[in-house]
């Protein structure tokens, strides 16, 4: 399992960052689809794939935007078919409103799938799904996704988890992408846009004890986000660092 770093930052872009998607190439599966999806028209043009699973976390425009950018990734690309998953009504948000013809005048051809309640299994083409709710304002989903030797979870726009239930679940995973917008100095803003703050992360890394841990959805106001975020040789230790646009992972 590789993982491709498509957009790391949250809410709008910055001059390094795009925001929210990632890619797993060996699955065909995209989490999310901020401004950083145009970057998959390069990864389909050097392996093509006819079919992707896109999972939605949630339906904020920093994770959604990018839908609107299929349609050229599946123009010049080999791609045919779309599945997009996520909780219904985020779904029906985004057809509803983002692809209003007042806003988008092609109708996609996406297939849209509704994950059935807050949390339960789905079998993807090349892997497994799991997800499970998250607190953020509007929603929010957290996902597993699971191969025959792999685990990935992700899981971001969040304040802190402190579900033990949680905890568990994700237990020793290969990778952790984990939201870490703020440093500790902005906990109570953290606490009122229901964003993550550093030691809180830190704390949920240290129960859940992931092989590799990289913090995403940080803020893009930061011009040293490693910096800005406090990141020192404890958390080096604890296998955390700081996600980048373009950064390749072997999970």
């Amino acid at each position: 399992m590789r993982l491709v770093c498509l957009g790391t930052t949250g809410y709008h872009p910055s001059q390094s960052r795009h925001t929210a998607c990632y890619y797993l190439p060996d699955q065909g599966i995209v989490l999310d689809a901020g401004t950083g999806l145009f970057r998959l028209i390069d990864q389909l043009l050097q392996a093509p794939r006819r079919h992707i699973d896109l999972i939605l976390s949630h339906a904020h425009l920093d994770h959604i935007v990018g839908l609107t950018f299929l349609l050229d990734v599946m123009t010049v690309t080999g791609l045919e078919q779309v599945r997009i998953w996520g909780q219904a009504d985020k779904l029906d948000a985004v057809r509803e409103h983002l692809f209003h013809a007042a806003l988008f005048p092609v109708a996609p051809s996406y297939d849209f799938r509704p994950l059935a309640g807050a949390s339960g299994r789905v079998p993807l083409a090349e892997a497994e799904l799991e997800y499970f709710p998250l607190d953020h304002p509007g929603g929010s989903t957290g996902m597993l996704i699971s191969t025959a030797d792999k685990r990935l979870a992700y899981v971001t726009d969040t304040t802190p988890q402190h579900d033990p239930q949680l905890a568990k679940q994700l237990q020793g995973v290969d990778l952790l992408l984990h939201e870490c917008y703020f440093g500790d100095q902005h906990q109570q803003l953290g606490l009122r846009t229901g964003h993550s703050w550093l030691s809180a992360v830190t704390e949920f890394v240290k129960l859940t004890r992931p092989r590799q841990t990289l913090l995403i959805h940080v803020n893009p106001l930061a011009t040293d986000a490693e910096n800005e975020l406090g990141l020192d040789a404890e958390h080096r230790e604890l296998g955390m660092r700081l996600a980048e646009d373009g950064m390749v992972v072997q999970v």
